[in-house]
């Protein structure tokens, strides 16, 4: 009897240990379903125009690669305390858009390109707790829904209908945030992200830390739950795939900025901007390919 008493406590025991076991590792993010994504070339990154961010755009055939910096950012925007833009993207209809930030005030600026060349601006309100930085912006594919990021350490996403592209979008009205990417383990100042389908998202990391997933500048991967729809939250599954290159003939610290998937060419782009001096020198946009 006494033997049969302490088997049977084993087994519960094992069988505590193993539940314990599964709980750590349900809350750390897997990579065995996520993309490998190899290193395959660079391209100097202009510290002016193309330190920001980078987007390809399908519309009109043979648009060139955009970027962004401060030297894009046009006198008549930066004028009105338009200061600062982030990562761009575009819809593959062909509307290209640019977020900004001011120092001042309450709102964040969409400046939207339609496929004829115009521009037009979507101005938000900030709501209640939302912070002020406008990092990047990033269309979903079926065009209707822009998703945004904030700075800092954060466990959401912002959907936004895609101003321009979503016929309840208007330049004379309040671009409104209409849901949440709720997501499941926190981040640390995204620069950038991009769809790569219609439930993934791959994201630049500044994170200078390295304590949210054993690694500083990573970058990550973001699977939704179903695709953005503007009416419901959808929860978000974060995995770091790995370290972004970090590398020049200068020391000091590097800074993680904007991000591009082409489904065309199916690469990955990635803009990180050297330190110190170096920044005039060998800031590179890095590519990507998976496999």
């Amino acid at each position: 009897m006494p033997l049969r008493t302490r088997r049977r406590r084993t087994a519960t025991s094992a069988a505590l240990v193993a539940l314990a076991v599964l709980a750590v590792l349900s809350d750390t993010p897997a990579a065995s379903a996520a993309d490998t994504w190899t290193e395959v070339g660079s391209d100097r990154a202009d510290p002016l125009t193309e330190s920001q961010g980078l987007a390809s755009v399908e519309v009109p055939a043979g648009s060139a690669n955009r970027y962004t910096g401060i030297g894009t950012i046009p006198l008549g925007v930066s004028s009105r305390g338009w200061n600062h833009v982030g990562d761009p993207d575009a819809s593959y209809d062909g509307h290209y858009i640019e977020p900004y930030q001011r120092d001042d005030g309450a709102a964040k600026m969409f400046r939207v390109q339609a496929p004829d060349g115009t521009w037009s601006e979507y101005t938000h309100a900030l709501g209640s707790g939302e912070a002020l930085n406008n990092s990047w912006v990033a269309v979903s594919p079926d065009g209707q829904w822009m998703l945004a990021g904030e700075y800092g350490t954060m466990n959401r996403l912002l959907v936004f209908p895609t101003p321009g592209v979503n016929p309840s979008t208007s330049p004379s009205a309040n671009l409104p945030q209409v849901s949440t990417v709720r997501l499941g383990h926190a981040v640390r100042d995204v620069q950038g992200c991009d769809f790569s389908g219609p439930t993934t998202l791959l994201c630049s990391s500044d994170d200078p830390d390295g304590t949210l997933f054993g690694v500083t500048k990573p970058l990550l991967q973001i699977d939704l739950s179903a695709p953005p729809n503007g009416t419901s939250d959808v929860s978000g599954q974060v995995t770091a795939l790995r370290q972004l290159p970090l590398r020049s003939a200068c020391s000091g610290t590097f800074e993680a900025e904007g991000i591009d998937y082409d489904r065309r060419t199916g690469t990955l782009r990635v803009i990180v901007v050297s330190p110190g001096f170096c920044v005039l020198t060998d800031s590179k946009t890095y590519r990507f390919t998976r496999g």
